[in-house]
């Protein structure tokens, strides 16, 4: 998949979160999840996905580069690059993205228009930040 700003928008954006059903009362007990509901995120039980059919039918691998693109936002400009990731969160996301800026050596800042800078994506390949060289 190539991103785009449109494709961005019509198919990465929509990819809701997820969780199991039997974490969201300890995840309600921590502050967490308040606003979460069966309409805007992915309720997984013992037997599947309990709420609507998905999105997409690898809405969570979506889901999981939208949150990579929102963590590595953190870093203050578009990234320009390419990553793998295996078995990635938000936290191995955002310690990426401050190990980047605690590495000047390791990137530059360079000028471009955006619209000509290829973004690919996996298909239906999962995906997870990993640091590599």
């Amino acid at each position: 998949m190539r991103i785009s700003e449109d494709t961005f928008v019509e198919e990465i954006a929509p990819a809701r979160t997820f969780g199991f059903l039997k974490e969201v009362e300890m995840l309600r007990q921590r502050g967490l999840a308040l606003g979460g509901s069966l309409d805007n995120a992915i309720v997984l039980g013992e037997t599947g996905v309990l709420n609507n059919a998905l999105r997409f039918e690898d809405e969570f691998v979506r889901h999981k580069i939208l949150d990579v693109i929102g963590d590595l936002s953190l870093v203050g400009y578009p990234v320009i690059g390419h990553l793998v990731a295996h078995r990635g969160g938000h936290a191995l996301h955002t310690a990426f993205a401050a190990r980047i800026l605690e590495e000047p050596d390791a990137w530059r800042l360079v000028e471009a228009d955006a619209a000509a800078i290829p973004v690919q994506a996996p298909k239906a390949v999962p995906v997870a930040p990993r640091l590599a060289n």
